[in-house]
Formats: structure tokens, sequence, C-alpha cells
């Protein structure tokens, strides 16, 4: 499926998955809580490695971080220990807080045990500055919103100016949550890899899709005058992967980043993370070794390639699906609008 029927372009070669989305990963599961009143654009986007107690049965996990300029929460524990025990949650910069209390609450609700039996529990929260059409000192995401946003979480969602992508701006163009996939085979074997990015970076004039300079083409009263804003990018697949492996992976969603006309600039905080959901680690394991399984490293390029494209095709999608708001004295167009479409 990928980018809809009416979308006039096309990413790349491979084939994507049934739904065009990160949840064509078995059991990855995706929910938005969306705030728009006003001057009040922001929210909530949950991402679930699976649907059951992460806490307690770990997905192997990794990051990158492309430019720093970023207040994520928890990454130093997933580049330690190389696994994710919570959902995954984007919103504001702002708000990053309200949603690591909101994760501990969950885990502690689900999970007894924790900082009483065994340590304590490493919330993932990630973030983008929607302050240009958010009233971001307003802090009004709640935990509330959070939790409300895992519970929603399901295999289809929005995608665009939703959840935790309501009030960005990307490209000088309305830009929020992408989503993409793409298929594999390896030893016989079908995989999937999905993207999902929250989109908030860079200059209109350097929107390029699929090789095209569509932006130096588009009239829209954001110009974007600096790269700066901020991107996360969450890849998931259901291939066996090592830390180390899905750490490379990451950084290779840089090149799908640097393909829609971004460089990474000094006031972009560019963030990827990979998970797999092939390989777990249980948090009360009953043997000391747990066999884990990897892909040969020599037969990791065409994964390689398909995440540069899924990475950009998600970003496009995030463009693509958004629509046109106004707020705060200022008009961003959707994508669709700024070509007349």
């Amino acid at each position: 499926m990928g980018l809809p029927s009416g979308c006039p372009f096309k990413i790349g070669k491979g084939k994507s998955g049934a739904l065009g989305k990160i949840t064509d990963v078995p059991g990855v599961l995706v929910g938005h809580k969306t705030l728009a009143c006003g001057d009040i654009n922001t929210g909530v986007t949950a991402i679930l490695p699976h649907g059951g107690n992460l806490f307690r049965d770990k997905v192997l996990a990794s990051c990158a971080v492309i430019n720093g300029f970023g207040k994520t929460a928890g990454l130093v524990q997933v580049t330690e220990m190389g696994t994710i025990e919570t959902p995954i949650v984007l919103t504001n910069t702002l708000s990053v807080g309200t949603a690591y209390s909101a994760l501990v609450k969950y885990s502690l609700e689900r999970n007894p045990e924790i900082g009483v039996s065994c340590g304590t529990v490493n919330p993932l929260v990630c973030e983008c500055n929607d302050g240009r059409l958010n009233d971001i000192r307003a802090m009004r995401v709640t935990e509330k919103d959070v939790l409300d946003a895992v519970d929603a979480c399901a295999d289809t969602f929005s995608e665009g100016a939703v959840g935790a992508g309501r009030g960005m701006v990307c490209m000088g163009l309305k830009g929020g949550v992408g989503s993409s996939s793409r298929v594999f085979t390896s030893d016989g074997k079908e995989y999937v890899l999905g993207a999902l990015v929250l989109s908030n970076f860079g200059k209109k004039e350097n929107l390029t899709i699929n090789g095209e300079k569509i932006g130096e083409k588009l009239t829209s009263p954001e110009k974007g005058d600096e790269d700066k804003g901020s991107i996360i990018m969450i890849l998931a697949t259901n291939a066996p992967l090592s830390e180390r492996q899905l750490k490379r992976l990451c950084r290779r969603a840089g090149a799908g980043l640097a393909r829609t006309g971004s460089y990474f600039g000094n006031g972009s905080g560019d963030i990827a993370i990979a998970f797999t959901t092939a390989n777990r680690v249980p948090q009360f394991g009953e043997k000391s070794v747990i066999d884990l399984k990897m892909l040969d490293d020599s037969k990791i390029d065409p994964l390689f390639e398909l995440c540069a494209e899924a990475v950009e095709e998600a970003i496009i999608s995030s463009l693509w699906h958004a629509e046109t708001v106004t707020a705060r004295g200022k008009t961003v167009l959707s994508l669709r609008d700024a070509l007349g479409i």
C-alpha cells in the first residue's frame, strides 16, 4: 500500500506491507491522543512494540543520535542495556516530564515488583518542539492524555496532524506523524521493516521527494529559514537483529532523512530508535544464557537500503496526510494544499 493511491509520489522500489505502516510488523501497535483547540495544537503518540507486558518481556533495541539538539528521556539505558521495557511515547518538548511520570505509573500498576524485588523502570519518551502552532508554555498534555494514547494503540491509526504531530511543522509545511513499511525476504522467510516518524524539521526550499526538488516550486507562508525543529524516527522489524545491528540500522535512518532535504541542522534534534520483536529479553529469566539470533552481516545491505527508503516515505507520508492548520497568528499549509491538490 504505502502512500495512498491519490498521492502522485512513489518512494523507492521496495514492496510495502498490507497497511503501509509500522504496524505491518506483527504485534506492533500505535495510538494517539490529539489536543486541538484554538492555540492548543499538541498531543501524544504511543508505540507498543508488542501488546504484552513490556517490562517483563523486553524487546532488543538500540538508538542513534544523528544530531543531539533534543530532550529525549531514556536513551542512556537503551544504549547501555539494549532493550525497551515501556511503551515509546512521543509528545512536545515541555511535556516529556509528564509523559515520563505517566509511563512510570503505568509500569508500577502492572508490575508490583518494580522498586521492591527488582530495580526501577526506564520510560522512553521522545519529543519535538511544536511551539510554532501550539501554546507550548500552557503545558496542556496531562498524564491521562498519555495513558489515553497508550490505551488507543491498535494496528490501524491515523497519520498527519494527529497525536504528537498535531502542532509540528516540517519543511515549511504541516508536518506530523507519518509511517511506512517494507517487506523483504531472507533465507526464504518474509520479514517486515516498519518506520514511524514525528516530523518537525527543515527548510521549505530544500524539500526533495524521490529526488525531485519540490520545495523550490511551492508557495507557502512558512519559509523555514533554518533546518531546525527535530525529527524522531522509530524503526521496527520482526527480523532477528542484534543490538549492534539495530544501531547500524538507526544510522541508516539518517540516509532517508537526508533524501528529503535535511542536512541535520544545528538546532535540530534528529534521533532514531530501532527495535526487533524477534529477540526478547525476560525480566525474570530462569536460564543464565539467552538464545538470540541475528542476520549475517554480509546479507544485511538490502535491509539498510529499505531502511533509508522507509524513513523517506514515512516523512513524505507525514506531509501528505497532514491538514492545513491555522493557529497563533499563522497558517501552515499541508503538502496537498501547497500543491493545489
